[in-house]
């Protein structure tokens, strides 16, 4: 898998309520592979085994739609950049493992997030 683009689109997130059903869903559906980041969250393997493209999350709210993930190489920036566009942050920027994010909503109220490698 080719390393994320700066501001480009990169990675899906679901919100589910019941995670082994929704994991067990999508490897019997769809042949997905996930890896195990504990109780509440499941990474959603790249097709070629490489990285990953998204994740289930059942620490998010389930049925609001999925959370669509964008790159940054400069997250304090991108924040400022955002904010300056007038969107409005709603949650971070935050640690997680493997680098930073933090979420924002549009000026319609689409909610989005922003991370960045460690």
């Amino acid at each position: 898998m080719a390393h994320p683009q700066h501001h480009a689109l990169s990675y899906v997130e679901f919100g589910v309520d019941d995670l082994a059903a929704t994991q067990a869903f999508y490897e019997a559906a769809f042949g997905w592979k996930f890896n195990d980041y504990g109780p509440t969250y499941r990474g959603i393997q790249a097709p070629d085994g490489e990285g990953e493209v998204g994740g289930l999350d059942a620490g998010a709210q389930p049925g609001q739609g999925p959370l669509v993930l964008l790159f940054s190489t400069d997250l304090d920036a991108t924040v400022d950049a955002v904010r300056d566009a007038g969107g409005v942050i709603v949650t971070g920027p935050y640690e997680f493992p493997g680098g930073r994010r933090f979420e924002f909503e549009d000026p319609s109220g689409n909610r989005l997030g922003v991370f960045a490698e460690a």
